[in-house]
C-alpha cells in the first residue's frame, strides 16, 4: 500500500455559493428548501415516510447527498439536505496526493472534509492509497478517532454470479464489527446496511442526476435512510459512509470493474 506525507485538514470552509443554515431547528425550518431534492424524495416515497429530526446530519432520518456537477472533476464536492430540501452541510476532498503517480487518481489517497450548514468541520475521511481493498478512516475534527468503514470483497465476478460476490464492507470501531454495506446489484450503485445480526438498519439508493449530469458529468445523487435511530459510533459511521458512498466507495468497485476488463 502506497501513501502520500499526511496533509493537515483546512480550516472550515466558507460557503460561498450556499445558503448558511443554524444548526437549531427553529433556524433549519426556516431555511430555504431545494425544489429538485424534494423531488427526488418524493421518488423514493420517503416524503412522509419518517420523522423529521433537528435539522443537522446527525439528526435527520432521511440525508439526500448531492454531487456538484463538473466537467472536469478534480476535487469531489458534494452538498447534503434533509428530506424537505434544506441545507444541512456538505462533503469536500481536499489535499494533493502524490501516490496518483504511482497507482492513478481513482487508487490515490483521498482525503474528505465533512462540514456542518455553517462551514465548520465535523469529520474528517482518508482512504489511504490502495491497488485492491480499502479503508477509509474516519476522525472526528478534534483527532479523535471514531471508527473504520473496510472493504471485505472485491466483488469480482459479481456480474456472473447473481449478486453473490458483490462489493462488501464493514464498518467497525475498537476492533468491534458494527455492521456491513452491501453493494445490491454489480454496478454499486445502491447499498443496503445491516447490523451484526444481519437485520438492515439503512440504505443508501441512487437517484437520477438529470440528463445533462448523467451524459456529460460525473455527478452521482444518492439519498440515505436510516430505518431507525443509531447510536454512535454506528451512527457516524453509516452518516460518513452516505456522505462518501460516490467518492470511495462506488469508486472502489468501478476501478475493480476495469481492472477485471
Amino acid at each position: 500500500m502506497i501513501d502520500a506525507p499526511v496533509v493537515a485538514p483546512p480550516t472550515a470552509i466558507a460557503a460561498q455559493e450556499t445558503v448558511t443554515v443554524a444548526s437549531t431547528t427553529s433556524h433549519a425550518h426556516s431555511a430555504p428548501v431545494n425544489k429538485k431534492v424534494q423531488k427526488q424524495v418524493r421518488k423514493l416515497g420517503l416524503a412522509e415516510s419518517t420523522r423529521e429530526g433537528h435539522g443537522t446530519l446527525f439528526t435527520e432520518r432521511v440525508l439526500v447527498v448531492n454531487q456538484k456537477a463538473k466537467l472536469f472533476e478534480k476535487k469531489a464536492e458534494y452538498t447534503v439536505f434533509d428530506r424537505n430540501g434544506r441545507r444541512l452541510g456538505g462533503v469536500r476532498e481536499f489535499g494533493i496526493s502524490m501516490s496518483r503517480i504511482a497507482v492513478g487518481r481513482d487508487n490515490a489517497t483521498k482525503r474528505l472534509q465533512i462540514i456542518d450548514a455553517d462551514g465548520r468541520p465535523i469529520l474528517t475521511l482518508t482512504r489511504p492509497a490502495t491497488m485492491l481493498k480499502s479503508k477509509v478512516t474516519v476522525m472526528r475534527e478534534d483527532g479523535t478517532l471514531v471508527g473504520s468503514i473496510v472493504q471485505e470483497t472485491l466483488g469480482v465476478m459479481a456480474s456472473v454470479l447473481g449478486g453473490r460476490f458483490n462489493v462488501r464492507f464493514r464498518m467497525e470501531a475498537g476492533g468491534t464489527a458494527l455492521g456491513t454495506i452491501h453493494s445490491e446489484d454489480w454496478r454499486a450503485r445502491d447499498f443496503s446496511i445491516l447490523d451484526p445480526h444481519g437485520s438492515e438498519i439503512a440504505r443508501i439508493t441512487k437517484t437520477w442526476a438529470g440528463f445533462g449530469k448523467e451524459s456529460f458529468t460525473k455527478a452521482d445523487n444518492y439519498v440515505l435512510e436510516m430505518h431507525r435511530t443509531l447510536d454512535d459510533p454506528l451512527l457516524t459511521l453509516v452518516v460518513s459512509a452516505a456522505l462518501v458512498v460516490d467518492t470511495v466507495l462506488k469508486q472502489d468497485s468501478d476501478a475493480n470493474q476495469r481492472h477485471r476488463r
